[in-house]
């Protein structure tokens, strides 16, 4: 049985309300056994968290998205902090700077990003960043401020080559989700096929980019097996021996029992 681990999903997201108990069994019937669920401001955090601590196949991150920076309250760090002791908390995230929809003002992103970096210094937790058409700043803010030793992942990585190679040197796991299975994402098969199996993730991002033959539909965790296959078509070797190295990746990363 092939065993998969979806290391991003939103499934407090409003969209899966009416059937997230079929969404999990769905998920079971491919092989994915465990999904990380990602927060991207205070309330998704308190959600993520409370996700985690109700089902087994479940654990979280909490942390605020550079859109959502703009909106933070003076005690969010306290907040974040307190909701990242709790069980099943595994990370902090996603954070980082998204200069494609600038929902936040650039200077904000940056302040709120690296406030979240110290925190995640000083607990040692893994890091879960979101860039955007940003990674110039990105990189050299994780430079300069640097990580946990815990490490962390690019998320839905869309950077170039030569930057999955400096974030690997930094630490970091490279994610990759349901575009790299699109006609036009040469820039994507070719990262899947170079990036170290040993540093590969996988992920949907759901309820977005949903991979072919889902795109444009509500993407959801069952569907992170379209992305590990096509993954394994590209690298020549078999969805078994993907889905161990990258579920292997994930459990090592966020320091899950086997």
């Amino acid at each position: 049985m092939v065993e998969l681990f979806d290391t991003h999903v939103h499934l407090n997201n409003e969209q899966f309300k009416q059937d997230l108990d079929k969404v999990f069994g769905r998920m079971q019937e491919a092989g994915v056994t465990r999904v990380l669920c990602a927060a991207f401001d205070l309330k998704s955090s308190e959600e993520t968290a409370n996700m985690a601590g109700e089902r087994p196949s479940v654990v979280a991150s909490v942390g605020v998205h550079p859109h959502d920076a703009e909106d933070v309250p003076d005690d969010y760090l306290a907040r974040l902090e307190q909701l990242a002791r709790r069980p099943g908390v595994v990370a902090m995230g996603e954070m980082g700077l998204d200069y494609y929809r600038d929902l936040s003002p650039r200077p904000i992103q940056q302040r709120v990003f690296r406030e979240q970096l110290a925190l995640v210094r000083e607990l040692n937790m893994p890091v879960i960043i979101h860039s955007r058409d940003a990674f110039g700043d990105l990189l050299e803010i994780l430079r300069s401020d640097g990580i946990s030793p815990a490490g962390g992942v690019m998320h839905c990585f869309s950077g170039s080559l030569e930057v999955a190679r400096e974030s690997i040197e930094m630490g970091f796991y490279i994610s990759l989700a349901g575009p790299v299975t699109f006609k036009n994402a040469a820039k994507l098969k070719d990262i899947a096929v170079k990036v170290p199996l040993e540093r590969l993730l996988i992920e949907t991002d759901c309820p977005y980019l949903a991979p072919e033959p889902f795109r444009g539909r509500r993407n959801e965790p069952a569907h992170v097996r379209y992305v590990a296959e096509h993954i394994a078509q590209l690298r020549g070797i078999t969805i078994e021996e993907l889905a161990l190295a990258t579920t292997a990746n994930a459990e090592k990363l966020f320091n899950l029992k086997v």
